[in-house]
C-alpha cells in the first residue's frame, strides 16, 4: 500500500488478536508503532518483534493512564501520529437484560466505548493541529445489528458507529479521515470465550453456536484478524484518501446475527 512507509501509528489493544495482527500488518508496510494493552507482557512481546516499535501496559478506562501512554507513544514517535486504531474492546455479559447486572454493564461499556473516546479525544487533539491523519475505530458487525442476550456489547458498538460518524464530520474539514471496521466472527481466543458464553446461556454446544454464526453470513465462514488487519492498512492508504465517516464490515456479509 502507498503512504505508509515511516507512518507514525498508535493502536490501541494490540498486545494480541486483532490489535496484533494490526500492529504487524503496519510494521509491514514500513511504519512505526506505538502499542498498549492491559496485557503489558502481550503489549510488550508484540512490541518486541516490531522494528522500533513500542509496548505498554495501558487500561484504557483509565484516563490518566491513557494520557501517560499517549505522551510516552508521541515521544517515541517524535511528536506525530499519522493513524490511530481505537480498538480495544471486550465481549461483555451474555444474558438477557433483565439479568445483568449494572456493574457488568458499565465494565462493557467502560472499555468498549470509554476507551474509544480517550483514543479518539488526544487522536484529535494531535492530528486536528496537525491537519492529517486516520482514525480507526474498531466497532463489529454487532454495531449494525441487534444481538439476543449481547445488549451490553451491542450498545457500547453502536455507541461506537454515532462516535466515528461525528468525528468524521468534525475532523473532516481539518483533512483527518474516521471509519469504523466492522468485524464479524473473528477466529481466535476471544471469540472462543463468547462461543463458550453464549453456547452456556443458550444450553447449546459451542460447535454449534459457531456453526450459527458461519450460517449467518453469506459466505458461510468466519474471518481471521489478519484479515481485519488487511483492511485497515487499506483505510489508512492513499487508495483510501476520501472514504470516510463509513461502518465497513469485514464479516462474509452477515445475513443475520445468531
Amino acid at each position: 500500500m502507498s503512504g505508509l512507509l515511516g507512518a507514525k501509528v498508535v493502536i490501541t489493544a494490540g498486545g494480541g488478536g486483532i490489535g496484533a495482527a494490526m500492529a504487524r500488518a503496519y510494521a509491514a508496510q514500513g511504519a512505526q508503532v506505538a502499542l498498549c494493552d492491559i496485557d503489558k507482557a502481550g503489549a510488550e512481546a508484540v512490541a518486541a518483534d516490531l522494528p522500533g516499535a513500542l509496548g505498554l501496559g495501558t487500561d484504557v478506562t483509565d484516563e490518566p493512564a491513557m494520557e501517560a501512554f499517549w505522551d510516552r507513544a508521541l515521544d517515541h514517535l517524535g511528536g506525530r501520529v499519522d493513524v490511530v486504531c481505537a480498538n480495544a474492546g471486550i465481549g461483555g455479559p451474555v444474558a438477557p437484560l433483565a439479568e445483568i447486572a449494572m456493574d457488568d454493564w458499565r465494565a462493557c461499556l467502560a472499555v468498549n466505548l470509554d476507551g474509544a473516546f480517550l483514543a479518539c479525544r488526544r487522536a484529535a487533539q494531535v492530528m486536528g493541529p496537525q491537519g492529517s491523519g486516520v482514525i480507526l475505530l474498531t466497532s463489529s458487525t454487532s454495531g449494525l445489528f441487534g444481538v439476543p442476550t449481547r445488549s451490553p456489547y451491542v450498545a457500547a458498538k453502536w455507541g461506537i458507529i454515532g462516535l466515528m460518524k461525528t468525528l468524521a464530520m468534525e475532523l473532516g474539514p481539518m483533512g483527518v479521515r474516521v471509519n469504523a471496521l466492522c468485524p464479524g466472527a473473528v477466529d481466535g481466543p476471544r471469540m472462543e470465550r463468547v462461543v463458550a458464553a453464549e453456547a452456556q446461556a443458550r444450553g447449546m454446544t459451542a460447535d454449534a453456536v459457531r456453526a450459527l454464526y458461519a450460517e449467518g453470513t453469506s459466505m458461510r465462514s468466519w474471518v481471521t484478524a489478519g484479515e481485519i488487519a488487511d483492511m485497515a492498512v487499506f483505510l489508512s492508504s492513499d487508495g483510501a484518501k476520501h472514504v470516510s465517516g463509513q461502518a465497513i464490515a469485514v464479516d462474509g456479509h452477515t445475513e443475520r446475527m445468531t
